[in-house]
């Protein structure tokens, strides 16, 4: 019998979920994304124009998820629509604030702090 190994061992994941409708809830992203893994966690964010009107909404998802399971996840629901609006789904990005700390914890010693001048982030010592 030639069996294929499958990796069942579930760890964090946080996705990026974009091209969602401006009524989505926490809610409609936890029961959508809680078929696949157990969600801890959902931020939804809605860009705005001069007016206050809204022009984008997505959202960031903290799962706890297989690898199978996210493969199943990203091909169901990725392209897929949805209330609305196609869903846009990949792994996210790691914000520069989550960089900064994990390379300033590995400085003992040395103090480095940045400064942002035209998008640019500069080291000054």
């Amino acid at each position: 019998m030639g069996g294929q190994i499958v990796n069942t061992e579930i760890a964090m994941k946080r996705l990026y979920v974009g091209g969602l409708s401006h009524s989505i809830t926490q809610k409609d992203l936890m029961d959508r994304f809680g078929k696949f893994g157990e969600v801890e966690d959902v931020e939804l964010r809605t860009k705005t124009d001069e007016e206050g009107l809204p022009y984008k909404t997505f959202g960031y998802v903290n799962i706890n998820i297989s690898d199978t399971n996210l493969k199943k996840c990203l091909t169901t629901l990725n392209k897929s629509k949805w209330k609305g609006g196609i869903l846009k789904i990949e792994p996210a990005k790691e914000s520069f604030l989550h960089r900064y700390w994990t390379f300033t914890s590995t400085l003992n010693t040395v103090h480095v702090t940045f400064t942002v001048k035209s998008s640019r982030y500069k080291a000054v010592e």
